[in-house]
């Protein structure tokens, strides 16, 4: 069994005080688990992927244009890592088994070629750590379901809005998706 954790936008934007549509306090919260649990997964051999959301400045077409204020735009500091994750980046980076990868939509599936290069590397199970839990980690989690891989999630490196939303997500992971939720 060959694992792959993907780190789901834990930017500035999404999580800094002054960000572009921050999740504040609560994503500030994971700082510590969301940076331990990657390092940990890099040192257990396990392949590295962060999923950072990326958009186009005054992209009228895309979708989100109408629900969310601009954010985690290509070329501003908003797409950079946030916090200890950030270091942790910073020291694996340059490894092969760790990959940076753009996306555009709530999961790290849709339009990327995320899933060819899982299949690439033998991956069958995908851990999944960042935020918002019950956005871009339930989206790109039902798409791991769609596709066939195992899925578990490490509740204490994923957060939300509220603990209500959190709570949602992570319930829907273990009952509909069929999950291992880590409280870890």
């Amino acid at each position: 069994m060959k694992k792959a954790l993907i780190s789901i936008d834990y930017t500035l934007d999404f999580v800094a005080d002054d960000g572009k549509l921050t999740a504040g306090k609560p994503a500030q919260a994971i700082s510590d688990k969301i940076a331990q649990v990657t390092q940990a997964a890099y040192d257990m051999g396990d392949y590295i992927f962060f999923t950072i959301d990326g958009h186009d400045e005054g992209d009228e077409f895309h979708p989100e244009t109408k629900l969310f204020p601009p954010h985690n735009i290509k070329g501003t500091s908003g797409r950079s890592l946030y916090g200890k994750l950030a270091d942790v980046y910073e020291s694996i980076k340059d490894d092969a088994r760790v990959l940076w990868m753009d996306k555009r939509h709530y999961s790290a599936f849709s339009g990327t070629d995320l899933d060819i290069r899982l299949r690439e590397r033998k991956v069958d199970t995908v851990l999944l750590t960042g935020v918002l839990t019950d956005i871009c980690v339930l989206h790109t989690a039902i798409d791991a379901y769609n596709l066939g891989y195992n899925i578990e999630i490490i509740a204490g490196a994923t957060a939300s809005l509220s603990v209500e939303n959190h709570n949602f997500a992570l319930n829907h992971f273990k009952h509909v998706l069929g999950a291992t939720v880590v409280e870890g």
